[in-house]
């Protein structure tokens, strides 16, 4: 595996880069099969309190299900093997079974999710809601890089895990120096190579009806430089999404954290893009903008200063949202897996979304993350309660992050085995499917 730079032009970019548990005493082979419209807010409720209780998430299987699992295959007595998922299994009380989740499609936003002990009241379900799929933004010190030694792209068996669990966003980061060679520019011609990588895997994702986030993960710095020329970053996006302007499942997040500078440039460079995605014909597809202080969710209308001009974003289709992202730990870094309450996830994200609400806008957190403890559980199952009870403003979240080359990366969520799979893909974010 490479080593991966945290370094952008010399800054700290480390915030995010870094770098099952199974019961084996079971007795029943019964599952129980009820109707799922009448038994679900139940369902929900009695799967949702054996999360919370602290008890592992035990796994079992009968016949071809169970994909990957070699383990035990029955639940102790008084438990029932329930299906989340051709993957995962889960013993609970015996009286009811858990709805199998649909693969990919478009969920609508309005539709509600069942109250849980979770999280209670009403709620409105994400449209988009997945992961990050990182990998060929790694070897940021190596232009233009080599495949397989300096980044790789992410696996389809990824994909695939987790659209059987019912996610069906995907969020790609990537570099404009390896997209855009610095030998011709932001308004040169794309490399061949590296565009028909993420065209690839887009068209996989999407092609199983999913939905592709491509995101140029610069920070707003190319080749060493802040960009600063809305006239060539306009360019630079007509050109990009003519490349994608024909597929409706694409989403377009048009820069990564931007930082060290100030929210009103960064507004007009966000401005000039959303104008230059439209002009390319690319009129179906979401656009997601980001804010200055790495768009963090928890400064968003204190310190950063995003919220005095984001209000007066414009996009003339009308489908446009705002990309916040947000870590658990004391500095909202991501770098430590010790988050500082379970209530921090919602508390970070209050005021933010406030002021969509108030400015008639839609939110859309691109990063999430945290460890894997019962602090940082709850804060996670906090905070994406608070944005599914905020009637519909929030269309969505990801998770940071998956990818083939995260190893042992405590928000690695990456199948099989990343840190994350045992306890927080169960107990904080399939809840919310």
């Amino acid at each position: 595996m490479p080593v991966l730079s945290s370094l952008v032009d010399g800054k700290n970019t480390s915030h995010k880069h870094p770098e099952l548990i199974h019961d084996n005493n079971p007795t029943t082979k019964t599952r129980i099969m009820l109707d799922r419209s009448i038994l679900l807010p139940l369902i929900q409720d009695l799967a949702d309190l054996h999360l919370r209780s602290g008890l592992p998430p035990f796994r079992c299987q009968y016949g071809v299900n169970g994909i990957g699992w070699t383990g035990s295959t029955v639940c102790d007595s008084g438990s029932t093997c329930v299906e989340l998922n051709s993957y995962y299994f889960q013993c609970l009380p015996a009286t009811t079974t858990t709805p199998t989740t649909s693969t990919g499609g478009s969920p609508s936003t309005t539709s509600s999710a069942p109250s849980s002990s979770v999280c209670s009241g009403s709620r409105t379900k994400f449209k988009f809601f997945g992961v990050n799929e990182s990998g060929a933004e790694f070897g940021n010190t190596n232009i233009p890089g080599v495949l397989g030694t300096d980044y790789t792209w992410p696996s389809p068996s990824s994909v695939d895990f987790f659209m059987e669990q019912g996610f069906n966003t995907f969020r790609i980061p990537f570099l404009m120096e390896r997209m855009s060679p610095p030998a011709t520019g932001l308004t040169g011609a794309f490399d061949a190579t590296y565009l028909s990588g993420l065209q690839t895997i887009v068209s996989y994702i999407t092609g199983k009806g999913g939905f592709a986030v491509v995101d140029p993960h610069n920070f707003m710095i190319y080749n060493g430089t802040t960009i600063s020329s809305t006239s060539d970053f306009q360019t630079w996006w007509t050109n990009f999404s003519n490349e994608f302007k024909t597929n409706s499942n694409v989403i377009f997040d048009l820069m990564n954290e931007p930082y060290t500078i100030s929210a009103a440039t960064v507004f007009d460079l966000m401005q000039a893009a959303v104008n230059g995605v439209r002009s390319s014909g690319a009129t179906s597809q979401l656009i997601l903008v980001e804010g200055t202080s790495y768009t963090g969710a928890w400064t968003w209308t204190t310190s950063s200063g995003n919220s005095a001009v984001f209000g007066a974003i414009q996009d003339p289709n009308n489908n446009i949202a705002i990309e916040m992202h947000q870590y658990l730990d004391s500095d909202g870094s991501g770098t430590s897996a010790t988050c500082v309450s379970s209530t921090i996830g919602a508390e970070r994200l209050a005021d933010a979304t406030a002021w969509l609400q108030a400015n008639n806008l839609k939110g859309f957190l691109g990063e999430i993350g945290a460890g894997s403890n019962s602090v940082c559980i709850s804060a996670i199952q906090g905070a994406l309660c608070s944005m599914q009870q905020a009637g519909g403003v929030w269309l969505g979240t990801l998770w940071w992050a998956a990818g083939p080359w995260w190893g042992t990366y405590f928000q690695s969520i990456e199948p099989p085995s990343g840190a994350a799979i045992p306890q927080i893909l169960p107990q904080a974010l399939e809840p919310f499917l």
